[in-house]
């Protein structure tokens, strides 16, 4: 049982960052540009993340590599940025 009460705070600290990375950290924030219900977002540039509901897989290559007018965050964000973003929109997507 020692291990579920220590993942269950790391988990919501993750998610907590993903959040953040969307709607504050990442320049321009996602929120700008992207819907998204969990982050309160109603961005109209780019996709509906709610309507898309990308994988974890697909979340990290967009976020990582920029797609369509999209840029790469890749230099921007440090890894656990990039990886809770992706965990984030991905897991809270269409929800």
């Amino acid at each position: 049982m020692a291990g579920l009460s220590l993942a269950l705070p790391l988990a919501a600290q993750a998610e907590e960052l993903g959040r953040k990375v969307f709607m504050q950290i990442a320049q321009p924030p996602c929120m700008a540009c992207h819907t998204l219900k969990a982050a309160g977002a109603e961005g109209t540039v780019g996709p509906s993340l709610d309507e898309l509901k990308p994988g974890l897989d697909q979340a990290l290559q967009a976020v990582r590599n920029g797609t369509g007018i999209m840029p790469s965050f890749r230099d921007a964000l440090t890894a656990e940025q990039i990886n809770a973003v992706a965990r984030f929109v991905s897991e809270s997507a269409g929800k």
